[in-house]
């Protein structure tokens, strides 16, 4: 999965597709959670430690808290700026804060 998230990341970025890149981002979260669960399923069964599985969950849903913030503030990364190609090659355009953290741009982080 890290593998066919970094082929997605790569192709929608060369194609000018946000929602390719988003794709990806959603593929490579998808890894990572089920890494988690699988993670406090082995300890369970093998130590016995009955309380993995609920850590884990902690763990899932302090992810998801911090996906969710983060979508409500904007901090997101566009494959092409609104500024069209040029802009995708290194200028910065005004119209996406296309990987810029939301202090820089100006926007509330809160």
């Amino acid at each position: 999965m890290p593998f066919l998230s970094a082929a997605q990341r790569r192709a929608g970025s060369e194609l000018g597709s946000a929602s390719a890149v988003a794709d990806s981002k959603q593929t490579l979260l998808c890894t990572y959670l089920s890494a988690v669960v699988l993670v406090g399923l082995l300890a369970n069964s093998l130590f016995g430690w009955n309380w993995a599985d609920p850590i884990a969950v902690l763990v899932i849903a302090a992810v998801a808290v911090k996906e969710g913030r983060e979508a409500r503030r904007g901090d997101s990364c566009c494959a092409v700026p609104i500024g069209g190609m040029a802009a995708a090659e290194g200028e910065q355009s005004d119209g996406c804060g296309c990987c810029t953290p939301a202090e820089e741009r100006g926007v509330d982080a809160r």
